[in-house]
């Protein structure tokens, strides 16, 4: 029981090999993860402390708590995107009501997972495709970037309710471009691209931004005093410990976040389970969805009452935990604690980092989340997968920056797709293939039995499909008017409701009316078993059910061969 509390206490006892192990990776996270926050809180509109905040406390929490023993906590891209999304029409960008809806917004996530948890809720990550989450991604990498194309470029772009709009904005301010700003974001963006490929274990995104922070010292480029064009910085970032503060949002603020956050929570969740699925499948570990629940909740508690931004698991960073040899969650314990030494002693050595090469950063990390074959993939795979997901990807760029509405858009249609599947399940006419198996007479081009009609349905036969089944066995029938004979094949059939018997006494009663006699073939037990209790069983008899299609073939034959004889003896 204690250690359901407290799943940390798995952890112990604790060799030297393992703290050394998890102590390792934590400090390569952490030196991935300081600059990342700084840019990530850009991106949501927030201080950079914020980001560093964030990749504290909720850090450690997420790691204690989780079931995870890779996934790394913290700022992300795509959900501080959505961030800005939700509070970019409520409050002025960077502004002190900003930043206190930001901590409003993470504590009403935090409340949001906790209840996942408590309900135990984490079959809810089914509702969203794969294909939705990857349009969504891929659409919200392209906003992102362009998103931060004003910082490379040196140029202050208008904040509108249109993401593209602005972006088409920074046009018409072409003769501001501030030259020493792009030369910079475009340098520190190809390093970072170079060397994340060639040289994956170096922070290099800590040493670019050192590097930066010490030519613009030193050359004095943000200086109004020396330079023309003086670079915008990242300024004072407060040292110490965060300060506590009270994130519980009034009626009025709760109602106007509740959207956003049930989107950033939806999507945050799915993330962070993907995430963690991915990583333990490569570690082979068993994932407590719930209990992951749990952790990010109180990794969300964390970073409200701290002043942080809201918070997800990182695909990058758990991946590069993974990588580096951690072995259990004690390393994201460590990776908080060293973006705590930051805090209290690195802060002031950040002041003169320039914004450029924290949008080169985010870029960076977007490119890599970006992935257009596999969205064109889905449409090679099933066409309502493709559909879905680039449906998703029109509409999370169409509506930026309402972004909730994009994949909202996006879940209906591949809801939609799904159910209407269901609704016209495949009803296969069939004949008997050479191998002696029944398979689709339309598609292998067989012959079928004028005296025995064989048809299945694919799928369940419910509410929802039963009129189509129907209208699909009277339209085989046409096909062969002849029949005297039609069996349907349950092999595929796991589940009947009411709709679906009450259907098939109906039919009964139809084909008895023409002098056609409905048999059911390969009925499994809980399907037997439903229309027992409802007299269907009574109602067509006994005789008519069969366990293989060949039984009842032969039972159809001997029937016939007594009515002749009969006929004849007459």
């Amino acid at each position: 029981m204690l250690k359901r509390l407290f799943p940390f206490l798995n952890w112990f006892p604790i060799g030297v090999a393992h703290l050394r192990a998890d102590m390792l990776a934590g400090l390569t996270v952490a030196l991935v993860l300081i600059p990342q926050s700084m840019a990530y809180a850009e991106l949501a509109g927030l201080p950079v402390w914020a980001g560093l905040y964030a990749a504290f406390i909720p850090v450690i929490l997420g790691g204690l708590w989780g079931s995870s023993n890779h996934l790394q906590t913290g700022p992300g891209a795509t959900m501080s995107l959505i961030i800005a999304a939700v509070l970019m029409p409520l409050a002025a960008v960077g502004s002190a009501e900003y930043v206190k809806l930001a901590v409003q917004l993470g504590f009403l996530v935090g409340i949001i997972w906790a209840l996942i948890a408590i309900f135990r809720l984490g079959f809810i990550i089914n509702f969203l495709s794969r294909p939705v989450i990857e349009g969504f991604i891929n659409a919200g990498g392209i906003l992102i970037a362009v998103s931060q194309l004003g910082k490379i470029l040196g140029i202050t772009p208008s904040h509108s309710d249109q993401m593209l709009g602005d972006f088409c904005g920074l046009f018409s301010q072409l003769d501001a471009i501030n030259l020493v700003s792009v030369i910079i974001g475009v340098v520190s963006l190809t390093l970072l691209l170079l060397g994340r490929r060639y040289f994956p274990k170096i922070p290099v995104a800590l040493l670019i931004a050192s590097l930066a922070t010490a030519a613009v010292y030193f050359l004095g480029l943000s200086d109004p005093e020396r330079t023309a064009a003086p670079l915008a910085i990242v300024g004072h970032i407060p040292a110490g410990l965060p300060k506590a503060v009270w994130p519980v949002p009034d009626v009025g603020n709760a109602m106007k976040l509740l959207p956003g956050a049930l989107i950033f929570a939806f999507v945050g969740f799915i993330e962070t389970c993907s995430v963690a699925r991915g990583i333990a499948a490569r570690s082979h570990q068993k994932l407590n969805v719930n209990q992951e629940a749990v952790g990010q909740a109180l990794a969300s508690f964390g970073t409200a009452f701290s002043g942080g931004q809201p918070i997800n698991g990182s695909f990058s960073r758990s991946a590069l935990n993974f990588a580096s040899g951690a072995r259990s969650g004690l390393a994201a314990v460590f990776t908080g604690l060293f973006v705590l030494v930051f805090l209290l002693v690195c802060t002031p050595l950040f002041y003169y980092l320039p914004k450029t090469v924290l949008a080169a950063i985010i870029i960076a990390a977007v490119i890599k989340l970006m992935n257009f074959r596999q969205l064109a993939s889905f449409m090679k795979v099933t066409k309502s997968d493709g559909v879905a997901a680039w449906v998703t990807f029109v509409g999370t760029l169409a509506f930026a920056p309402q972004l909730e509405k994009g994949i909202l858009l996006g879940a209906s249609v591949s809801i939609f797709m799904h159910l209407y599947k269901m609704m016209r399940p495949k009803v296969r006419l069939l004949g008997l293939h050479k191998d002696g198996a029944l398979r689709d007479a339309d598609f292998h081009g067989l012959e079928v039995d004028h005296n025995l009609l064989a048809i299945r349905l694919d799928g369940r036969l419910f509410f929802a499909n039963a009129a189509y089944f129907e209208d699909q066995v009277h339209y085989h029938l046409d096909r062969v008017p002849e029949s005297k004979n039609v069996a349907i094949i349950f092999y595929s059939i796991n589940e009947i409701d009411s709709s679906g018997t009450e259907m098939l006494k109906e039919l009964h009663g139809q084909l008895k009316h023409k002098g056609i006699q409905l048999l059911f073939v390969g009925v499994k037990r809980q399907v037997q078993n439903v229309l027992a209790s409802s007299g269907l069983e009574e109602i067509v008899g006994e005789e008519n059910f069969f366990g293989t299609f060949e039984h009842a073939r032969e039972a159809v034959y001997e029937r016939l061969t007594a009515a002749a004889a009969s006929t004849y003896s007459i």
